[in-house]
């Protein structure tokens, strides 16, 4: 893989268990993918090298890892739809249920929890609106996008312009999700329970974190593959419906 002129989110697409060295290091893959390596490293005071290294030792074979660059875009809406959407719809009631019991039984001693419900309660109601938009507005017209290209027909001007503002706002939430949710592992010391931490304190840490790791997944599969590949396919219908 020719890895030190590409972004780190183009990485990410063509090999998703990149994610977790990036991870690791501390380096955003997802709504900072827009980086090299080396200048993401570069902010972090990183070597670069040590990097590329963990990435070129990767076995060959991807370990069946799902090649989502190569979904169609309906297609891959959908299962962004129906797998993250979803388990941001399921999850986030019972992570809420969970904080506010822990708020009440160990707040006293452990203020920080009342920080993390804030945040965590922000973040519940920002995405649930967030996804609308992407379910009511922008993966419509990406299915479009993708009719249009299947059967030849003329190009369908949307009312927003051109799919790069919607995906532009939905990129700046990510962006604004992303930083929430750093503050949350700040505060949670990267979701490590307290020394007196009972079941329900391990398993609402455990799920936070899982959380977030479903979330950089998500945001990821959008920013890095989903969008660039709408703005690029809506380019080219637009190109051949108005042929300089």
């Amino acid at each position: 893989m020719k890895i030190k002129s590409k972004h780190i989110g183009e990485i990410v697409a063509e090999d998703f268990r990149t994610a977790a060295i990036f991870k690791k290091h501390g380096i955003d893959f997802c709504c900072k993918g827009g980086r090299t390596v080396e200048e993401a490293c570069e902010t972090k005071n990183l070597n670069p090298d040590e990097i590329f290294r963990e990435i070129n030792i990767l076995p060959g074979d991807n370990n069946g890892s799902i090649d989502f660059k190569s979904w169609a875009l309906d297609l891959l809406a959908d299962y962004v739809e129906k797998t993250h959407h979803r388990y941001v719809e399921e999850k986030t009631p019972i992570i809420q249920a969970f904080l506010e019991k822990l708020c009440k039984v160990h707040g006293d001693r452990h203020p920080e929890l009342f920080e993390i419900r804030e945040l965590f309660d922000e973040s519940a109601k920002d995405l649930a609106a967030h996804m609308k938009k992407e379910e009511l507005i922008l993966f419509p017209f990406i299915r479009n996008l993708v009719k249009m290209k299947l059967r030849g027909s003329d190009f369908e001007f949307p009312p927003f312009g051109t799919v790069e503002n919607p995906v532009n706002m939905m990129k700046h939430e990510h962006t604004i999700e992303g930083e929430r949710f750093r503050k949350i592992g700040e505060t949670s010391n990267e979701f490590t329970p307290p020394s007196d931490a009972c079941n329900t304190y391990r398993v609402t840490f455990a799920m936070l974190q899982d959380f977030e790791n479903d979330l950089h997944k998500h945001i990821h599969l959008e920013n890095n593959i989903l969008f660039p590949n709408s703005i690029s396919l809506e380019n080219e219908l637009r190109s051949r419906a108005n042929p300089s």
